[in-house]
């Protein structure tokens, strides 16, 4: 997965105007407390920081 494809998955299932916030503030145990956004800049791929995402918001399986 690209980092396009993260942002617009994040923009699918957050909107436009919060994905960037969230991605930003929410930490999550499953990237080692860190932020998607601090994940992605630390070089953890977009699909394991997407994976995380996936499971902290609970997504259908269909966009996994």
């Amino acid at each position: 997965m690209r980092h396009t494809e993260f942002w617009e998955r994040m923009e699918h299932a957050l909107g436009r105007d919060s994905m960037r916030v969230w991605a930003e503030t929410f930490v999550m145990s499953e990237l080692g407390r860190r932020t998607a956004q601090e994940a992605l800049d630390a070089g953890i791929s977009p699909k394991e920081v997407w994976r995380a995402v996936w499971t902290v918001l609970e997504l259908p399986d269909k966009e996994r």
